[in-house]
């Protein structure tokens, strides 16, 4: 039931979104802005975003210690992106945990799952430097209440992970205290999943291991906003660095929003709120077509690569939905 709630607010919300879309703008001339794209751009900036998601896997290759080789570390985490983009509830993270622990399980869900904790606090914190970045324009109040808020739970998770991290042994003990003597706890094997967890947080108290996966996170954000730099070319006669940042932040926060799969509806609203604080919102028609062409590129290049994971790991999408399931319940 708690499923069906989530999805009926994510319906919810997404209606609400598209409904502020469709009602400031032209369908006729969102159709005419998008006919007359320099669709040449958009190659180019596909390729920055191919890049980014090779340097996001070498990332997790780091985290994780080297624990699966880098190619099958590649397709793992496109898979993880295609399951994002077409189930609710970040299940991709989930099915990616999985599929490095059936490639090889000496990774263990808990610990890749761990490492997908640490990517996900590095990934908030570029994110809030995305938007710092373009702070020298007045933002709109709705990013800036969400930066200010994320902020510091961002960086004080991202302290507690490294002192788990350096301090596991007493967390270890801490967590067996507590089993010992909460007698469910004991049965769960609480204290060896927690170890395994904890492997995937160890990076963060090897300075050198740490400094790569913070290196090749900037490396991976960089790659995006030149991707959305380089695609506003096609819609707009110049484009703006600022601005970049400033959308791929905001739709990076839009996915943190109940909606439905692929987040259609809030993801575009955030690119048009982004847009507009930096000059780019007028006409709202060209703004709305330049949303739904970085929506639509990302979801099909997340599908195709997606789907040449999905074959590389001999997997079809149902079946890894169904395992998926069957390893939560």
């Amino acid at each position: 039931m708690s499923r069906w709630r989530l999805w009926l607010i994510g319906g919810v919300v997404s209606l609400l979104a598209i409904y502020f879309i469709v009602s400031q703008i032209n369908v006729a001339v969102v159709w005419e802005a998008l006919r007359g794209a320099r669709w040449i751009y958009v190659l180019p900036s596909a390729l920055l975003l191919l890049v980014g998601l090779f340097t996001r896997a070498i990332r997790w290759r780091i985290l994780l210690q080297g624990g699966l080789p880098l190619m099958r570390a590649f397709h793992i985490l496109n898979v993880s992106y295609l399951v994002n983009g077409v189930l609710p509830l970040r299940l991709g993270e989930v099915a990616r945990a999985y599929l490095a622990w059936r490639a090889d399980d000496r990774v263990g869900i808990p610990r890749a799952l761990g490492t997908i904790v640490v990517e996900r606090v590095l990934d908030l914190l570029s994110v809030l430097g995305l938007i710092a970045l373009a702070a020298s324009v007045a933002l709109p109040p709705e990013l800036r209440a969400a930066a200010f808020s994320i902020a510091p739970l961002s960086f004080a998770g991202l302290i507690a992970l490294a002192l788990a991290a350096a301090r596991r042994a007493w967390v270890l003990r801490l967590i067996e205290t507590i089993s010992a003597r909460i007698g469910f706890l004991a049965r769960l094997n609480l204290t060896q999943h927690a170890e395994d967890f904890l492997k995937g947080l160890a990076p963060l108290a090897q300075p050198a291991a740490f400094a790569g996966a913070v290196g090749w996170t900037m490396i991976s954000w960089i790659c995006s906003v030149a991707a959305g730099y380089v695609l506003m070319l096609a819609f707009y006669d110049t484009a703006s660095w600022a601005a970049s940042a400033l959308f791929i932040g905001a739709a990076s926060l839009a996915i943190a929003v109940p909606a439905v799969p692929g987040n259609v509806g809030t993801y575009e609203a955030s690119i048009l709120l982004a847009l507009g604080a930096l000059g780019y919102g007028q006409p709202v028609e060209t703004a709305t077509a330049f949303a739904l062409v970085v929506h639509g590129l990302n979801l099909l290049l997340y599908a195709i690569m997606g789907a040449i994971g999905l074959a590389r790991e001999g997997v079809t999408l149902a079946q890894l939905s169904r395992e998926v399931g069957e390893m939560r319940g």
